[in-house]
């Protein structure tokens, strides 16, 4: 049986802030060893239920985080940037379930490191009028493909979340969110354990399900005027408010590629301090 890990950082234990998953810095250097953990643990209870491929498919910042010569010997890693389908790559290649590692709160929503995509220019994003997170955007691209999510981890904002946009999926806080920037956070000893046995528990629910593709509409909601300008030259993207955009697309599949575009383009007509 065939699973995906998209992986992000923001959710893994021990992470609070900035400097931790900016690649580069001294706390980054720390934290990938932290995150390649929790990828691990998660390998360990797919594999040790069944599991006979697994993916991993890098989905923070750089997407060269994880250390590979770390990793589990029996997983693949895809690694580096520019992606079609960007943190959900891969998940069209016949996997039966797909786990959300390390995931985060949205844009405008309490939570450790909260965004959506940009880490600070986007207050709030909406697919079909419901306020999503990278999470729930990324449950509608698996849904399309007819790949149950199995699993998210990250702090217990995160797990609020799914609860509602990935119901059944099994959850692990790894933290306890205090702000955007402190956390009670669990040791690494403990969450693997948890990861682990939470990634085996899951693994009951794997197996595709046949979906046919619908309509979506997603509106962002940026910080400065100038941005929606910006994103508003994209063919289908409308400028709906003073710092909103909005756009409809045939599939999610298509609406998350063009989300894709737009906060490319918002994130290129950032200025200096003033944003």
């Amino acid at each position: 049986m065939r699973i995906m890990i998209s992986a992000d950082m923001e959710g893994a234990t021990g992470v609070t802030w900035t400097d931790d998953v900016v690649p580069g810095t001294e706390q980054w250097q720390r934290f990938r060893r932290l995150f390649t953990g929790d990828v691990n643990a998660v390998l360990a209870g797919l594999f040790g239920a069944g599991a006979s491929d697994v993916l991993v498919n890098e989905a923070h910042s750089s997407q060269r985080n994880l250390l590979l010569e770390e990793l589990d010997p029996r997983a693949r890693m895809l690694t580096g940037r520019h992606k079609p389908m960007s943190m959900m790559q891969g998940i069209d290649s016949g996997v039966e379930g797909v786990v959300f590692l390390g995931y985060h709160a949205g844009a405008g929503f309490d939570g450790v490191l909260s965004h959506t995509y940009l880490e600070n220019q986007i207050t709030g994003v909406w697919l079909d009028d419901v306020p999503a997170s990278e999470g729930r955007l990324n449950a509608a691209v698996a849904a399309e493909h007819g790949v149950p999510v199995l699993l998210v981890s990250g702090d217990d904002r995160t797990c609020e979340d799914a609860r509602d946009h990935s119901p059944g999926a099994e959850l692990v806080a790894v933290k306890e969110c205090v702000s955007r920037y402190a956390a009670i956070c669990l040791p690494p000893a403990r969450t693997a354990e948890l990861l682990e046995a939470a990634a085996a528990e899951s693994m009951a629910r794997a197996g595709r399900v046949d979906r046919a593709p619908g309509r979506h509409r997603i509106e962002v909601e940026f910080d400065a005027s100038h941005l929606a300008q910006a994103t508003a030259v994209i063919p289908t993207v409308e400028q709906i408010g003073t710092r909103r955009v909005g756009f409809d697309a045939p599939s999610m599949t298509e609406a998350m590629k063009a989300f894709k575009v737009v906060t490319a383009i918002a994130g290129g007509a950032v200025q200096g301090s003033y944003g």
